[in-house]
């Protein structure tokens, strides 16, 4: 039988197994960093003002290794018209109330709709990872430039409850916060 180590004049066993256990070793303490920060998200984080948005809340854990068995989420101000996506095992409930002020929608003036999105029922193990969609439409008088925020509320088994609701201050990043707000930067109109 052929030892690998020394059949071919390249091959270093003994250097590549190292090499290879280092990479290993750095790419678990990297999985092991992500995997404690990471928090509710949206898949696009940035969007059009006037334009369509659809919003895809990513959320990659239960809390504290217990299922999640419900998300709600808190629509900001100028994200109108808004409708979610039905997911099956989930019950779907949306509040709808007034908006702050009116906003021009397809030529029509529109000054209320649905402000929060609740999905319940619903059971996500903290193994498992789920989106949950909604889409509407992002006033044209929104600022350009600046960022727009979907605080989330996850709910798990047993009454833990995640609350992404943290919005930066001024000269804050969402890194400086444990728990940010999903958001998205608003770019200006082509």
């Amino acid at each position: 039988m052929t030892d690998l180590r020394t059949a071919h004049p390249y091959r270093q066993f003994p250097k590549d197994t190292a090499m290879l256990r280092l990479f290993a070793c750095a790419a678990a303490l990297l999985v092991s960093a992500a995997a404690a920060s990471a928090h509710v998200t949206l898949e696009t984080q940035e969007a059009t003002v006037g334009s369509a948005y659809k919003a895809v809340l990513r959320v990659p854990h239960g809390c504290d290794g217990k299922a999640t068995v419900a998300v709600r989420v808190k629509l900001p101000e100028g994200f109108i018209a808004a409708k979610p996506m039905p997911k099956p095992g989930w019950e779907l409930k949306t509040i709808k109330g007034k908006y702050a002020k009116a906003y021009e929608l397809w030529g029509e003036k529109v000054s209320e709709g649905v402000q929060e999105i609740d999905w319940t029922g619903g059971n996500l193990p903290d193994d498992f990872y789920d989106e949950f969609v909604l889409r509407g439409t992002l006033a044209g008088d929104l600022p350009a430039g600046q960022m727009l925020y979907f605080p989330v509320v996850q709910e798990c088994e047993g009454g833990a409850v995640e609350r992404w609701i943290q919005i930066p201050q001024a000269g804050q990043g969402e890194d400086d916060l444990e728990t940010p707000a999903p958001g998205i930067r608003l770019l200006p109109k082509k």
